[in-house]
């Protein structure tokens, strides 16, 4: 096994005996308890089908090693893991996946702009302005006028309430807008419902 199949396989282990500490927390409640970070139909699915987060075969017949994923692969799932978690307000399995998800980021050797872009998200919903920003940072060194890159600069911002630099994001967002769209970036396409809110909240 890889080295950072190792780490992983030993942060996996640590964070599932802290789920066993803490099951007995009532199934469905906003603030969950780790029992809610098991697959669940509102979130996964009936029995977490092909497709979603750490999703087995069909019908739900068993979740995967995910150690045996690449690191990209791992990480785009406890992304998309943790952001619907966000969506339906699970609190707490947000913050039981978040070191996973974190950690699985860190792991990338050469993360994309999209990558990046998670982690950067992930940083937001786990109100960690530090890492937002320096994410998307990074992303504006390589590629000024990245939409993502703008929009997560313009979240880390009103994080720490620095609502002029968050301003001043929104106006490079809405300035480079057009041009950007018409590349029909793949991330673009992925992301485009969260391009969209950016845009709106920036032409407030």
């Amino acid at each position: 096994m890889l080295p950072w199949g190792v780490a992983f396989v030993a942060l996996l282990a640590l964070i599932a005996m802290v789920a066993g500490k803490n099951f007995g927390a009532a199934k469905g409640s906003a603030v969950d308890g780790s029992a809610n970070s098991l697959p669940t139909q509102a979130i996964d699915g009936q029995g977490a089908p092909a497709g979603a987060p750490f999703a087995g075969g069909a019908g739900g017949a068993g979740a995967p090693n995910i150690a045996n994923l690449s690191p990209s692969e791992r990480a785009n799932r406890l992304y998309t893991r943790i952001m619907e978690y966000a969506e339906f307000g699970k609190v707490d399995s947000v913050a039981f996946f978040a070191p996973m998800a974190l950690a699985s980021h860190e792991m990338l050797e050469s993360p994309t702009a999209d990558e990046r872009y998670h982690f950067g998200r992930i940083a937001e919903v786990t109100n960690n302005p530090a890492v937002a920003k320096a994410q998307a940072d990074t992303i504006l060194q390589g590629q000024p006028e990245n939409l993502l890159g703008l929009l997560l600069a313009a979240r880390a911002a009103r994080m720490t309430q620095d609502n002029a630099t968050a301003k001043g994001f929104d106006q490079r967002l809405l300035k480079v807008l057009a041009a950007q769209l018409a590349t029909q970036l793949e991330d673009y396409q992925v992301h485009r419902a969260e391009i969209d809110r950016a845009v709106a909240d920036a032409q407030k």
